[in-house]
């Protein structure tokens, strides 16, 4: 965390400006201590010194030394056995127990514990010390406390050459740890000299990776196993999947073959909740959701093709760039695409045609982020384009929701900023907006808690934040605000489907009205030909009528003359 304070003062109180130069030291004057002159002085006795309660405080800049802390530990196995007693050997360690049963030492220290052990039994069948008494004020009353959040640490990627934070993974145990993967997902932007390490961090340790991981190529997205904190699972850039045991060091334990492997960057995994806790899936933009197991890494377990139109052609596949995956609907998961649709999938059915249950669209750009609301799973958030369920006029690039409260989710934008939303007190603006960093934002991920969050930056800076109180507490009655929210929205869709329904079939029928009197003007229609005999006859018609005319009015001019002749 950077704490920085300035101090302004005027170029005109500074005095006269001084220049510097770099040049060996000189001596200008030597004075030698001269004895003559101690009788002029003589010893203060006693030696007042006046002190103040305060630091004294003064105005300098200092640039300290940078201290990089390590921690250590230790793998504890088994231990209190004597040297001679192998605890891997069964028969040594029954004899042995069996000696010890014998002494009288350990009889009379059994006797003693039972007595303190009876009683810590019988309090506990007392007093329940795990019954809740406050279970009914769970949820707080909602305070006025203004939303907030503020930063607690940074990490920045180590390296010279900075690479994108394109994904984030907490820690399952206590969340006091944060997996980061970094890669550079501007096309054909990778340099010799760019590192392919992703690294683990300790959220109290800033200054030093607590683990680096070491993959064959850059790491796109990386996610603990919730089952097994040690065990993380990474997809590359190349389109390998590799899973890590932070135990046995900073190298994959195993990792997909190219050929069974995807063609494009794989940029989504997710543990499944399966009773081994070894089984994981992941999707990419060459269109395949292949599923894992650590077990055997060589070949996929199983594989869909992503192609709508159900015929299993990768060459009309859609590019994946988000999963969802709910624990509480195991056979069912979405998939978000780069063509802006979402595809719900079914992997339980028989057929893989009738693996692509349907679609839905409603986004012109790639769906950067998919998933539902923990307190409904019916419904659920994609951020994309510029578009996360509300208009915004910058773009989006990532999103999640609230662990703790159903009405509140976080979007990253393109300038840096973090957006949260609370659509039960605002629909058309952000809650809270803050100005993270200056550069784009790719990943963000929330703890378990709801009070702290990551964000991952364009320039490989993920920043800590915490959020205020009352942005990651229960209020009251928000369940059931959000339920019938959801409830009305969906009544609301249903009344405008039927209403476009209802137009759609109006205009069909306009066409169909329309196409039948074109059809009936068609029967009554002559042939070409026809029509021009007929035109051709009424040519000629016209002309025999123009010239008896003429003919009729000639005769009448003859007669008027012969008339005008006799008058005169």
């Amino acid at each position: 965390m950077e704490i920085v304070y300035v101090y302004t003062k005027k170029r005109s109180e500074f005095g006269r400006q001084c220049n510097f130069s770099d040049r060996p030291a000189e001596l200008h004057v030597d004075i030698l201590p001269d004895p003559s002159l101690a009788a002029n002085f003589i010893d203060r006795d006693p030696c007042d010194v006046p002190i103040q309660c305060t630091q004294e405080m003064s105005e300098h800049e200092v640039n300290t030394e940078r201290i990089e802390y390590e921690t250590c530990g230790i793998n504890h196995v088994e231990g209190g056995w004597p040297k001679d007693i192998n605890p891997q050997e069964m028969e040594q360690t029954i004899r042995f127990r069996k000696k010890v049963e014998k002494d009288e030492n350990y009889v009379n220290t059994i006797m003693q514990l039972g007595s303190h052990m009876e009683h810590c039994i019988r309090q506990n069948n007392a007093i329940d010390i795990y019954q809740e008494y406050f279970e009914e004020e769970e949820v707080v009353e909602e305070t006025e406390e203004q939303p907030s959040a503020k930063t607690i640490n940074v990490f920045r990627d180590p390296n010279e050459v900075k690479r994108t934070a394109t994904s984030l993974s907490w820690h399952p145990d206590g969340s006091r740890k944060l997996a980061v993967a970094y890669s550079s997902l501007e096309f054909q932007k990778v340099t010799k000299d760019m590192s392919y390490d992703s690294y683990i961090w300790d959220i109290e340790n800033p200054n030093k990776p607590e683990m680096t991981l070491k993959p064959v190529s850059p790491l796109v997205c990386l996610e603990y196993n919730s089952k097994d904190s040690h065990i993380l699972v990474g997809g590359s850039y190349n389109g390998q999947i590799a899973y890590w045991d932070t135990r046995k060091g900073s190298q994959p334990v195993e990792m997909s073959t190219i050929e069974h492997s995807h063609r494009d960057p794989v940029y989504k995994v997710i543990w499944l909740q399966s009773k081994t806790g070894t089984d994981f899936f992941s999707a990419s933009t060459d269109g395949q959701v292949l599923w894992w197991d650590i077990r055997k890494m060589s070949e996929p377990t199983e594989r869909l093709v992503l192609d709508p139109t159900k015929e299993g052609k990768l060459e009309n596949a859609l590019g994946a760039i988000s999963l969802e995956f709910e624990t509480t609907m195991p056979t069912k998961f979405m998939v978000g695409t780069e063509q802006g649709l979402v595809v719900s999938c079914n992997r339980k059915a028989k057929t893989p045609a009738e693996k692509i249950v349907c679609t839905y669209s409603g986004h012109h750009g790639p769906i950067y982020a998919l998933q539902r609301n923990p307190f409904f799973p019916k419904n659920f958030l994609t951020v994309a384009d510029w578009t996360a369920r509300y208009e915004v006029p910058i773009k989006l690039l990532n999103g999640c929701w609230s662990p703790v409260r159903p009405s509140v989710f976080f979007t990253v934008k393109m300038d840096g900023t973090l957006d949260v939303w609370d659509f039960l007190f605002k629909q058309n603006d952000p809650t809270l907006s803050l100005k993270v960093c200056d550069e784009a934002l790719y990943s963000i991920r929330v703890q378990d808690n709801g009070r702290f969050l990551a964000c991952g930056s364009q320039l490989g800076t993920t920043t800590l934040l915490e959020i205020s109180s009352g942005l990651c507490t229960l209020q009251k009655n928000e369940k059931a605000l959000a339920a019938m929210m959801f409830e009305r929205e969906t009544k609301r869709e249903k009344i405008l489907e039927a209403r476009h329904r209802e137009m759609r079939l109006k205009e069909r029928s306009r066409s169909e009205q329309s196409k039948e009197d074109e059809a009936k003007e068609g029967e009554g229609e002559e042939s070409s030909e026809e029509l021009v005999a007929r035109i051709e006859k009424e040519f000629y018609e016209m002309i025999e009528t123009e010239m008896k005319n003429r003919g009729k009015d000639e005769k009448k001019e003859k007669e008027l003359d012969k008339v005008r002749n006799g008058d005169g």
